[in-house]
């Protein structure tokens, strides 16, 4: 049983900083970007090279301003983010080199900030997921049969106000892609997943390492010789072209998901908290949540996954009428497929998945052995001839997800065929979805001309990071934006060619953007930052975050948010904010306050600009 503790409250500080922001300062041994935690160097080299201003060429103030996009001060005066016509201009960047000179305004100079004296959490707290650990709320559930116990029950806001720390033994991680295959045993210590899932030769434990051999999916055959027979199966399923975005519900060690990256199919893999699995797919550099399928719809759009697999997943589909499978045929993209390989063969467990997918029109593709496979159909003539009373009410909105429960009705695909006729991959990437439409904008020119300049200007921009910050690509793997609009930072990375993955967060206090960034190819998730992250501690190398701690603001405690960021963070990771700068300095002093070591850049917007680039990161250390 795991240890669930009661947080204490915060105590605050307040603490007066002097925002000169001095740069040019040489590297030494008691430099803070040159420094050693608990023993382990990290990456001095990386930290104290020169930071830079990422300019722009060929667009001045002047011109985005006349686009209706930034202020004569240099501030963006919306969420739209854009650049003018592809055919006017040609974009370039160029990285000036500012770390000999120095930015001050006189708004910024003598400001006192607030800052919090965090302690340190108690050792049990090492694996704390803040809304899936809270045993008070859970002791209160009037029920658990349909699986409460492993959704979300958060604290009252502002309970957690503790730092967790490294466990004794933790390393730094693994990098990608032989963290695919091996990943160190102290940093996902689980002895007992390890004792259930060894003797189905998903898992081993090979000294200080736990080793992943390749015959994962419940079968002989290994990982690429199953995905290989499914599309045997299925020649139109068309991994890395047609199926892009897929789902593996109940992952197991998530190999299914690590497999496909290898046919450009990145894959989210979910599960509940009981066995861990998740926490092992992101140590494994696997994107994945703690999540599950029980009495609230998952937070996915409608029509979010080209492919969704369920092998041995320990699902009852039966219950309450097929209810969970009603909500897999939600996110179900129109024309995609459902994969399902049941723990063992029971002609009756068979008879009754048949019976759910064809009310839902699923149609049978392939049945071979112990996997079935089903495509959702394009429209829903199949289901207009049902009585009234199986099909939700027109009111219903199929992509509102926030603390809503499972629907026993059936949606309709839109007439207009909005999410389901889609250019193959990579092309879906930069083609404007036809989902925009369903985005509310104030924007002057037309939907599909803002998501082009927003693709176009993060592209410029993620050059800038990889070139101007000086991030060595081999050094990140799991990504999040925590405010990701239309998707364009995690575009611009695949422009670039990193091997990373971005989590996409759609924050729920803005406009939902999220079934343009599945449309895109890329993955995502709803979330209200006021509350904690279904994810556990120390699970991404990188997050990334504009204009969100703004946002929320008026909503609840920006330190609250600060510290549940350093709580999912790697030790080593870096955290990127674009701000107002007031708010930067703001947000420096609570990085400080985490421990993060920071710098302060100039944006393109130039140093008498309304917004700066506070960039950060975090060290290890151990509790």
């Amino acid at each position: 049983m795991e240890m669930r503790i009661r947080p204490r409250q915060c105590s605050v500080v307040v603490i007066t900083f002097v925002a000169l922001f001095l740069v040019g300062t040489k590297p030494s041994a008691s430099h803070p970007y040159a420094y050693i935690e608990n023993g382990e160097r990290l990456r001095s080299e990386t930290i104290t090279r020169k930071l830079s201003r990422i300019h722009i060429t060929h667009f001045t103030n002047g011109k985005l301003a006349s686009l209706g996009i930034l202020d004569t001060n240099g501030g963006f005066l919306s969420d739209i983010v854009a650049f003018g016509d592809e055919a006017e201009v040609d974009l370039d960047v160029d990285v000036g080199d500012v770390s000999e000179r120095f930015s001050l305004s006189s708004l910024e100079s003598n400001r006192t900030f607030k800052s919090y004296n965090f302690d340190v959490c108690a050792h049990g707290w090492k694996d704390y997921i803040p809304c899936l650990d809270n045993a008070g709320g859970i002791s209160e559930l009037k029920s658990n049969t349909r699986g409460e116990i492993w959704e979300r029950h958060c604290p009252r806001r502002g309970s957690m106000c503790c730092l967790i720390g490294a466990p004794l033994n933790y390393k730094l991680p693994i990098r990608w892609p032989k963290s695919s295959s091996e990943i160190w045993y102290n940093n996902v210590p689980h002895a007992q997943l390890l004792a259930d899932k060894s003797g189905e030769n998903w898992i081993k434990l090979d000294k200080d390492r736990i080793r992943f051999p390749s015959g994962d999916i419940q079968s002989e055959n290994r990982v690429h010789q199953y995905l290989d027979h499914i599309s045997e199966m299925l020649p139109t399923i068309g991994y890395g072209r047609r199926t892009r975005v897929a789902l593996d519900i109940g992952c197991g060690v998530a190999s299914f998901g690590a497999y496909l990256f290898d046919r450009d199919v990145i894959t989210l893999s979910i599960a509940p908290k009981d066995g861990h699995e998740s926490q092992f797919a992101l140590e494994r550099g696997v994107p994945a949540l703690v999540a599950v399928l029980a009495t609230r719809r998952l937070l996915f759009p409608s029509q979010a996954f080209d492919l969704i697999h369920c092998s041995g997943c320990q699902i009852n589909w039966n219950r309450d009428d097929g209810i969970l499978l009603i909500e897999v045929d939600r996110v179900l993209r129109a024309g995609a497929y459902f994969v399902w390989s049941p723990q063992e063969h029971q002609e009756n467990v068979w008879r009754e998945m048949e019976d759910l997918a064809k009310h839902l029109c699923w149609e049978q593709v392939g049945k071979d052995g112990q996997v079935g496979i089903w495509r959702k159909p394009l429209n829903h003539s199949c289901l207009k001839s049902r009585s009234s009373d199986v099909l939700c009410d027109p009111s219903v909105n199929p992509d509102e997800t926030w603390y809503v429960s499972l629907q026993s009705c059936l949606t309709l695909l839109p007439e207009n065929g909005l999410g389901g006729d889609l250019p193959e991959w990579p092309a879906r990437l930069s083609t404007p979805p036809r989902r925009l439409e369903t985005i509310v904008m104030d924007a002057t020119q037309a939907r599909s001309y803002v998501f082009k300049s927003d693709q176009r200007y993060w592209h410029v921009v993620v050059e800038g990071y990889l070139r101007g910050l000086g991030l060595h690509k081999e050094d990140f793997r799991n990504i999040m934006d925590m405010r990701a609009m239309y998707g364009g930072f995690a575009a611009g990375l695949v422009d670039q060619k990193v091997d990373w993955w971005v989590m996409n967060v759609v924050p729920i206090s803005g406009q939902n953007t999220l079934p343009v960034i599945f449309d895109r190819g890329l993955i995502g998730v709803s979330h209200d930052w006021c509350e904690p992250f279904d994810t556990y501690p120390r699970t991404y190398d990188l997050l990334h975050a504009v204009g969100l701690l703004t946002q929320e603001d008026k909503r609840c405690n920006i330190a609250h948010i600060v510290l549940e960021m350093d709580r999912i963070l790697r030790p080593g990771g870096w955290v990127l904010v674009r701000e107002t700068n007031d708010m930067v300095y703001r947000v420096e002093a609570l990085a400080k306050s985490v421990r993060w070591k920071t710098r302060i850049l100039e944006t393109e917007s130039g140093p008498f600009g309304k917004d700066k680039l506070l960039s950060c990161q975090k060290p290890l250390w151990h509790s």
